[in-house]
């Protein structure tokens, strides 16, 4: 399972996310929502270093399915929209595939978590 957790300040706003671990919905090269969750947190990362001024840190390990992601700044406007859409993204990917018995599905294959940093 793939548990995120997702760091807001203490005006709600997300300010950056930590994710472990493989959803295990498939093989490895073949799991479609492991895929997802990496696409929107990579994609996500690369937005806001390519689109935003705003500055971060990062840490990550492909093996172990572990990504580190946190804004070192007050986030503009753009990393707020950003950071937000991956959230409702995921949010989405968690209501389908997050809840056993959803679906058919007898597993959780994704977790979110928010706390306020």
């Amino acid at each position: 399972m793939t548990t995120i957790t997702i760091f807001r300040d203490q005006n709600k706003d997300c300010v950056g996310f930590e994710m472990e671990g493989h959803a295990g919905f498939g093989y490895a090269g073949n799991d479609i929502v492991c895929a997802a969750i990496s696409v929107l947190a990579i994609n996500t990362c690369n937005s806001v270093e390519k689109l935003t001024h705003d500055r971060f840190g990062h840490e990550e390990d492909e093996k172990r399915g572990y990504l580190y992601f946190m804004l070192t700044e007050n986030p503009s406007s753009e990393a707020k929209l950003l950071l937000n859409s991956m959230v409702l993204g995921l949010t989405q990917i968690e209501e389908q595939y997050g809840a056993p018995g959803r679906f058919a599905l007898q597993k959780k294959y994704l977790k979110l978590k928010f706390k306020e940093v």
